[in-house]
């Protein structure tokens, strides 16, 4: 199997994963902002571009997003929320540990990711919202602090933390598989960052 073989059965399989856990995981976390609802899909798309890059978080961000519109229903609209969230928070944190291959790097580039995500999407939402709902814009500016800026750090603390303690296993079954190459590199995760990810959890 060549690695471009190697690369599209890994990412198919992360896909997969990435769907199964958004058709079985989804409740909405802040009640100012019942209508956004949490799901875990992020995670595996940021383990992808953990391996392969930024440019894979954007391939599986669009994979997922269009599967998610065909299975759960939707619009454009809900597919390019979608996205734009994925990619801002994963793009930035696979580029940063691109750049920074290490445990630190990629807790800066998580964190760098949660910032950017939060502000995009205070953004995003502001401009999208009234027009998606059929609501004024004051009401949508209404529920920007008490409901949305906090669903999108929860969500974004959360993802960033589970894909830092899945990310060693995860990549360790692939290399076991033979579809990831052992010259990737891991970081470590010692048990004192175990226990400070539970506690955040």
């Amino acid at each position: 199997m060549n690695m471009n073989t190697k690369k599209i059965t890994t990412v198919g399989i992360l896909c997969a994963m990435a769907m199964i856990i958004n058709l079985l995981i989804s409740f909405p976390m802040v009640p100012a902002a019942s209508f956004l609802r949490y799901d875990p899909k992020d995670i595996v798309i940021i383990i992808g571009g953990y391996i392969y890059g930024p440019m894979t978080v954007m391939v599986m961000s669009a994979i997922t997003s269009i599967l998610e519109i065909m299975l759960k229903g939707g619009t454009w609209i809900d597919m390019l929320m979608n996205m734009i969230s994925t990619c801002t928070f994963g793009c930035m944190a696979c580029y940063v540990y691109k750049k920074m291959h290490s445990r630190k790097g990629a807790i800066i580039g998580l964190a760098a990711g949660t910032v950017l995500c939060v502000i995009s999407m205070l953004i995003w939402n502001y401009i999208v919202t009234p027009i998606y709902y059929q609501m004024p814009r004051s009401a949508v500016v209404a529920i920007l602090l008490p409901g949305i800026l906090p669903f999108n750090v929860l969500k974004c603390v959360m993802n960033a933390v589970v894909t830092m303690l899945l990310y060693k296993p995860l990549v360790g079954a692939f290399r076991h598989s033979g579809l990831v190459e052992s010259s990737k590199h891991v970081y470590q995760t010692s048990k004192g960052f175990i226990l400070i990810s539970a506690f955040i959890l």
